[in-house]
């Protein structure tokens, strides 16, 4: 038995979901997101929440069955509070700024690095020295992406730790040649 699937999905305050045939609608005060359905589980809209079951107990039902019940969740997340993942540059002369609604990463090419944002996804350039760019958006999957694009212009090198790396992120270090 699934522990994530049989928990009933709780609708906050603020949130409309419509069960269509085809797809989940789920508005919030950030947007909307569209879930497409599985014909493997079915979903049932009671007072405690949203209930998702499997059809049958076969392998895949039950696969899609914790499946849906966290993307049902994750787009309410999604559309209340919204998701973000921070990138800190360094190096000496790595920096980040906006130019328009591009991100223009200085990255120790001989070029200057311009990354096209898409329209549903925000990108802010923080910190002191222009070193931390947060990308947030309602889309857990598209926010992850868009931050592991920007990550892999220059990923973080292990001699020295240059480059572009999550906020938090541990790198292991490796020494260098010994004479």
């Amino acid at each position: 038995m699934s522990r994530i699937g049989k928990n009933p999905v709780a609708i906050p305050d603020g949130v409309e979901i419509q069960l269509k045939s085809d797809m989940i609608e789920v508005k919030g005060k950030l947007g909307t997101r569209n879930i497409s359905n599985n014909d493997l589980v079915t979903l049932v809209k009671n007072d405690d929440g949203i209930l998702v079951t499997p059809k049958t107990m076969a392998k895949k039902n039950r696969m899609m069955w914790g499946t849906m019940q966290r993307s049902i969740t994750n787009a309410i997340i999604g559309v209340t509070d919204g998701f973000t993942k921070r990138l800190e540059i360094e190096g000496v002369g790595y920096r980040a700024q906006m130019k328009g609604t591009d991100i223009q990463l200085s990255l120790g090419f001989s070029h200057e690095v311009i990354y096209k944002v898409p329209s549903d996804i925000k990108v802010v350039v923080e910190g002191d020295r222009n070193n931390v760019v947060s990308v947030s958006g309602i889309d857990s999957q598209r926010v992850g992406q868009i931050a592991s694009e920007i990550r892999s212009y220059r990923p973080p090198e292990p001699y020295k730790g240059k480059g572009v790396r999550y906020q938090g992120e541990y790198i292991l270090r490796k020494e260098g040649k010994k004479k």
